[in-house]
């Protein structure tokens, strides 16, 4: 859609319901159209939702003008006898209404997928399979079966170069990646094995010639068929982890803000493409647009200036949670507030469109005296799709209160922007990083610049070395890092955390240091402001 990056919007997926029938069939006509392919009835689509709701799932598009549906998917359960051998889309089906919802199937059978073709550009469809995937999980079940649709299948056979004499020739080279289908790439992108082709699954369909592909996604956490098991294929990761990138980011000269923003948005690319939940920039990483001035500012009005850019910064980072489909923790930036102190404050953005705040609790002397930059007052706990998390601002990290109060929110993993301009400056934020993660058996993520800022006052130099730290114990990486850069190198570090680990390490590690506090000795106590 060409104007959503433009609107205050939010995107939400949620379990399909009777009433959202009407929307549903409105959606299918959008999505098919010129296709030759009918859509459901009412009957059909209550019958998906009535039979299975944990199976059907809608994606929303909020915005100032009201809500609009703009992405739907039915599933419904089967055994794996009936749904790996050869069918049709009717025969699995029950004609539309899924009628062989089987409670005690070992495989989620995938109905239909349906996009808005206006907001395409959001990964829609990606979201929904995602949801398939974690309901699999949730269930125990082995994994996902469908007859997958070939939009492209007629007009490659019909194309005057002769490449292709028979669907099967086609889908060899679009799975050898010599040919691209808009439908089958994305499902091999997503872990999707063929098995076969369904000559007749769906006969309207006159675009894929009535063919299907079979196609399979086998649940990690599952055996096989063979109770063998599934060797992991590179990109994929179990469901009960949380992949996380930290991005080092290299101060530059940039001559605009379209430049920079260019800039943010490689990365943020970059991430999105290898699945990561979230997407970490330093602290002050905004202060680049500094550069752009002809001479070197002093410190106040270096800090004015950037204060200006705080609602495009903020605005153009949540339309890029939205369309790239990931968390970003925005480092931060100086912004001024409504009574006109100015804080650090770290944006969040989630991917469904939602923005929180966190406020820099403790501004360093530096910060003080260069820019008049006071600390915030709240320190809360943030929900995502990924549970709950919390950002401590460089500084932030050395002191363990901090840390502790997230964590007793339910904070899972502390995301750490840091800007350091040495060494020894670094080394402390890194070791009490380490420590929080020990103390609160949590995940803790610093991201940080590197690089030079000439004619910034008070960026001059950097020094960083982004990770990714642990608790130590036997669940975990060894040192306590799950990953780690080259210092002052511009680079992305990835890892995956597993949410699992966490909770055996609280409740039957080899040490529980949230469990042997001792309540009756000590306390703290955080004053409502």
């Amino acid at each position: 859609m060409n104007d959503t990056t433009d609107r205050l919007a939010q995107l939400h997926l949620r379990n399909a319901t009777p009433a959202d029938v009407p929307a549903i069939r409105a959606l299918f006509e959008r999505a098919y159209a010129g296709s030759g392919v009918s859509s459901y009835s009412a009957a059909m689509l209550r019958g998906q939702i009535n039979k299975f709701p944990e199976g059907q799932f809608v994606a929303e598009y909020q915005e100032d003008t009201g809500t609009r549906l703009i992405g739907f998917c039915s599933s419904f359960l089967v055994s794996g006898e009936i749904a790996l051998k050869p069918h049709g889309w009717n025969w699995i089906t029950g004609s539309g209404y899924a009628s062989r919802h089987d409670p005690d199937g070992d495989y989620l059978y995938g109905m239909e997928v349906c996009v808005d073709p206006e907001y395409r550009g959001l990964r829609i469809g990606q979201r929904l399979y995602d949801e398939r995937k974690k309901l699999v999980q949730s269930q125990a079940l082995k994994g996902i079966i469908y007859g997958g649709r070939l939009p492209t299948l007629d007009a490659a056979l019909t194309r005057q170069d002769d490449a292709y004499d028979s669907p099967q020739t086609y889908v060899d080279a679009v799975v050898e990646g010599r040919e691209r289908d808009p439908v089958l790439t994305f499902q091999l992108r997503n872990d999707f094995q063929v098995i076969g082709l369904l000559p007749g699954y769906w006969p309207e369909d006159k675009q894929s010639r009535g063919y299907g592909v079979h196609l399979l996604w086998r649940n990690p956490n599952a055996p096989d068929e063979k109770e063998e098991a599934r060797a992991k294929h590179y990109g994929g990761r179990l469901m009960d982890t949380v992949r996380v990138a930290t991005v080092q980011y290299q101060q530059r000269r940039v001559k605009s803000f379209d430049e920079f923003l260019d800039m943010l948005r490689y990365f943020v690319d970059v991430t999105s493409d290898y699945r990561a939940d979230f997407c970490v920039f330093p602290e002050l990483f905004s202060l680049q647009l500094l550069s752009m001035e002809d001479q070197e500012l002093s410190p106040a009005e270096a800090i004015d200036a950037l204060t200006r850019y705080t609602g495009p910064i903020k605005e153009a980072l949540r339309e890029m949670a939205m369309r790239y489909n990931i968390n970003i923790i925005a480092g931060s930036h100086p912004t001024k507030m409504a009574n006109g102190r100015v804080e650090n404050i770290c944006y969040i953005c989630l991917r469904d469109g939602e923005v929180h705040e966190q406020a820099k609790i403790h501004p360093t002397p530096n910060e003080v005296y260069w820019w008049n930059i006071e600390g915030g007052n709240e320190l809360a706990a943030i929900n995502t799709d990924c549970g709950p998390i919390g950002v401590l601002i460089c500084y932030d990290a050395e002191f363990p209160e901090l840390a502790r109060h997230l964590v007793d929110q339910g904070a899972n993993i502390i995301f750490v922007p840091f800007c350091t301009d040495e060494r020894q400056s670094y080394l402390r934020v890194r070791y009490c990083s380490q420590a929080r993660a020990v103390e609160n058996q949590c995940y803790v993520v610093m991201s940080g610049n590197c690089g030079n800022l000439p004619n910034v006052a008070n960026m001059d130099i950097q020094y960083a070395q982004s990770c990714i730290l642990t608790p130590c114990d036997f669940p975990f990486a060894r040192d306590g890092i799950a990953a780690d850069t080259t210092p002052n190198v511009e680079t992305v570090a990835f890892a995956d955390l597993g949410l699992k680990a966490l909770r055996e390490a609280r409740n039957s590690g080899t040490v529980q240091n949230l469990k042997d506090r001792r309540h009756d000795l000590y306390t703290t106590i955080w004053r409502e402001r």
